[in-house]
């Protein structure tokens, strides 16, 4: 087992791996240990975040750096000095209010502190036009090179080992799966190689052939000469986060430690061929106070008793940012090759990434889902691209550090990315886009009323409300037109074709001209994807997936092929598009373009058909649709999309055909209650998940099967409780609706989050999933969801709210 990359990640993944049993372990550092990024960073770690994950990192980082210390005896100089975040207008508000969900589900202590308060526990601060601050206590700093040569210490002390002045010079895969990693010391077999790299990590990635999107940005801080005043206080003042001033404030001994994060002209470096030289070592730049310097003033502006003290030192050092502001965790693609990089908050994040990553290489799975990180997502930057893209989006990820992340903000660097031949006509018809695995998707259609062609974006109601309730009535009551070709495809072809996919997954295999669905499960029994499959011929299986989950989809088809099966499977994914035709009157509208018989005596519910649609030929004709209407997915060819949409739209005038987005669509699912892969991370089973119906495990074996029978059996006995279940939800909410991450609580208590939301046009009704303790799951419970941090009352539902018996959908 050999990790490569001598910092935070590499440490904190050495440590996980050890202390999982893992002690034929050997990290890999080209210099000395934390000579890249590590050494250099700020050290900080706040419980002020917004997700699940991120919420439970940052528990069990300030636990570890609390306790590391004595474990390994190398001093790590963990402050407890708590934080602040600090909000100047109402965005900023509903921001932090909504951290109190995954923060009081976890138990991390958080609580909103007025000007007046903060004024208290931070007398330095100018606090003139606040509104206030999420003070959280718990949080703290670190010295980042003690806490990684700590973490290597006690990862010594158990047998891990460590070769340092030492450069890996290439990675060969061996035919049984296992690597050659040849080193400037000769060469060590292992069979998993961990790419810990840091700004390194694309050069790493190429050795097996595979590419890392990161821009290596510059950060700058500085520590400034003694401030007097400091030295009568009988504690350490909390840092101060704040987006005006587009960075952090804090003590740090006697001296005040201001750090920057630009939000326009940032530089990235070392993207001219590969990235860094192997010869740079504790590389630093020169600061550039053109670039910095009006956010320093605003910093001085804030905290004027450091404005007249000296600079005694600035620190400009490189650190990788991904294209999303996300990690890259887990699996990469080569079979034992497995990624931890573009961890832009190492000292943070790096304990409970490790921690994860350790989890999923010894035990197959993880403990908190990190389904957002998947290593394998960027599979649609073209090798060529990969460069250049991760330099633009990774840098636009540093500017967007200390912005407001509203929900469902758009960042337009680098787009568009992916189009399809509709791109330009919906641009013209005045939509906005989402991107949705590369691929830009109509998000909403404000032309449609009159408005311009500017997205809007707010944790409450906003001006897209209205016309999104426009869109969802002409679904619900005509017939609407939906752009839906970002998804996954696939076609498993060959004889074995069905004993394949019988094997590696949950339900039965439908019969020729059926549609079912089906799920992938991780051996240990968690949910791995959702796979919408029609037979179009015996040896024909056409499967559709979450775009975003294509690699790791494909990834899971090559690992559990069975021996010997005579069978193909072959991604589609950018050549076939697709068009959603959906709602009341979406059979009168396709009959007029096609001979096909679409009654539904010939062509009912789950079926499909290859038919001519507008004369295009070979068009992949699917009774089935995620907006709970009568309607058709159409699989074609993708050059034939714009042919066929403009003749679905000239036919569709005289019923009153609409362009309808992503935001119509999430309103229209959720009244259906229908998932998405938001409800289903590899962090719970099928049967946490309501999935029951879709598992025959009466079939036959199929991966994870006798994991979940086990799993069923210690539920069962009681000695393994279900931890949560997944439970749809109506909210009564105001002008805000439920959004990921939101707590739900029964009694005061905390006992779940929302993994989705929105609000249903057609019904009325704010609504939501949630994966709850399981005896506040049950329908009719009542219960209050924290919505923007107010609590609303809520109640679990026990079917759709929209047509639960699939009427509309058979008619």
């Amino acid at each position: 087992m050999v990790i490569i990359g001598g910092g935070i990640c590499g440490a904190s993944a050495l440590y996980h791996l050890a202390h999982e049993g893992w002690t034929d372990s050997l990290l890999i550092e080209k210099a000395e240990l934390t000579s890249g990024s590590t050494w250099h960073a700020a050290g900080q770690v706040t419980h002020s975040v917004s997700s699940y994950a991120l919420a439970s990192f940052r528990r069990y980082a300030c636990e570890l750096y609390a306790s590391l210390e004595a474990e390994s005896e190398v001093a790590t100089s963990w402050h407890r000095s708590g934080s602040l975040r600090v909000a100047y207008n109402a965005e900023e508000v509903d921001w932090l209010r909504a951290q109190y969900g995954p923060a009081e589900y976890v138990g991390n202590a958080i609580e909103w502190v007025s000007p007046s308060t903060l004024s208290r526990l931070h007398p330095f601060y100018v606090t003139d036009g606040m509104l206030g601050a999420v003070h959280t206590p718990d949080d703290g700093h670190v010295d980042p090179a003690g806490a990684a040569n700590a973490m290597v210490r006690a990862a010594r002390n158990l047998g891990a080992a460590v070769s340092r002045r030492n450069r890996v010079l290439g990675i060969r895969r061996r035919r049984d799966g296992s690597f050659d990693v040849d080193t400037e010391r000769g060469t060590i077999h292992a069979e998993h190689v961990v790419n810990a790299a840091g700004c390194y990590a694309h050069r790493v990635a190429r050795m097996v052939g595979l590419d890392v999107p990161i821009a290596n940005v510059l950060h700058t801080y500085l520590l400034t000469e003694p401030v007097p005043e400091f030295g009568d206080l009988d504690r350490e003042l909390p840092v101060v986060r704040d987006d005006y001033v587009s960075g952090y404030l804090r003590q740090e001994q006697q001296s005040g430690l201001i750090g920057i994060y630009e939000q326009t002209g940032a530089e990235a470096v070392w993207h001219d061929g590969d990235g860094p030289d192997w010869s740079l070592e504790n590389p630093l730049f020169d600061a550039d106070f053109d670039r910095v310097g009006p956010w320093l003033a605003r910093a001085f502006e804030r905290m004027p008793v450091l404005e007249p003290l000296g600079i005694k030192q600035v620190i400009c050092g490189a650190i990788s940012y991904p294209p999303d502001g996300e990690p890259l965790l887990g699996p990469s693609g080569v079979p034992n090759f497995w990624q931890m990089v573009g961890v832009q908050v190492g000292i943070a994040d790096g304990p409970g990434l490790g921690r994860e990553l350790a989890r999923w290489m010894v035990h197959g799975t993880t403990g908190v889902s990190v389904r957002a990180y998947d290593a394998r997502r960027f599979g649609y930057i073209d090798r060529a691209d990969v460069l250049s893209y991760g330099r633009v989006k990774g840098t636009e990820d540093h500017q967007y550090r200390h912005q407001t992340p509203l929900p469902t903000l758009e960042r337009p660097a680098g787009r568009p990315h992916r189009t399809t031949p509709l791109y330009g006509r919906l641009h013209g018809k005045g939509a906005v886009f989402t991107q949705v695995y590369g691929w830009e998707r109509p998000k909403w259609f404000p032309a449609a009323s009159g408005l311009p062609q500017q997205d809007m974006v707010s944790f409450r109601h906003t001006g897209w409300f209205d016309t999104v309730a426009e869109e969802c009535r002409a679904v619900r009551e005509r017939v609407g037109i939906l752009d839906a070709t970002a998804f996954a495809k696939f076609d498993l072809v060959g004889p074995d074709a069905a004993a394949v996919l019988d094997r590696l997954t949950t339900n039965n295999v439908p019969a020729v001209g059926r549609i079912g669905l089906t799920y992938l499960l991780t051996p240990q029994a968690r949910v791995e994807s959702e796979l919408t499959v029609t037979r179009l011929a015996a040896d024909h299986l056409y499967l559709v997936s979450a775009a975003a989950g294509e690699g790791k989809d494909r990834e899971f088809f090559e690992t559990h092929w069975p021996d010997g099966a005579d069978a193909e499977l072959v991604t589609r994914s950018m050549e076939l598009g697709v068009l959603n035709v959906t709602g009341p009157e979406a059979r009168r509208l396709l009959a007029g373009l096609t001979d096909a018989d679409l009654g539904n005596e010939a062509f009912g519910w789950l079926r499909a058909q290859v038919i001519t649609v507008a004369g295009v030929p070979n068009v992949r004709a699917l009774r089935v649709g995620f907006t709970g209407e009568l309607g058709w997915e159409l699989h074609m060819p993708v050059e034939d999309l714009g042919t066929v949409y403009d003749a679905l739209r000239t036919a569709g005038e005289p019923l009153g055909v609409a362009d309808a987005g992503n935001h119509a669509l999430d309103s229209l699912r959720m009244e259906k209650r229908y998932f998405t892969s938001r409800e289903l991370t590899h962090d719970v089973n099928p049967d946490e998940a309501g999935l029951q119906r879709f598992v025959k495990v009466d079939k036959g074996d199929f991966v994870g099967r006798d994991a979940l029978l086990a799993r069923r059996a210690g539920a069962a006995s009681g000695e393994e409780p279900y931890r949560w279940r997944l439970a749809y939800l109506a909210v009564e909410a105001d002008d805000a609706d439920v959004q990921a991450a939101d707590g739900v609580y029964a009694g005061g208590q905390a006992v779940g989050l929302v993994t989705s939301g929105a609000y249903g046009f057609h019904t009325g009704q704010s609504l939501a999933f949630a994966y709850l303790a399981p005896e506040h799951a049950e329908p009719g419970t009542a219960l209050e969801v924290r919505v923007v941090g107010d609590l609303r009352p809520a109640r679990v539902l026990d079917e759709a709210v929209h047509d639960p018996t699939n009427a509309r959908l058979r008619a």
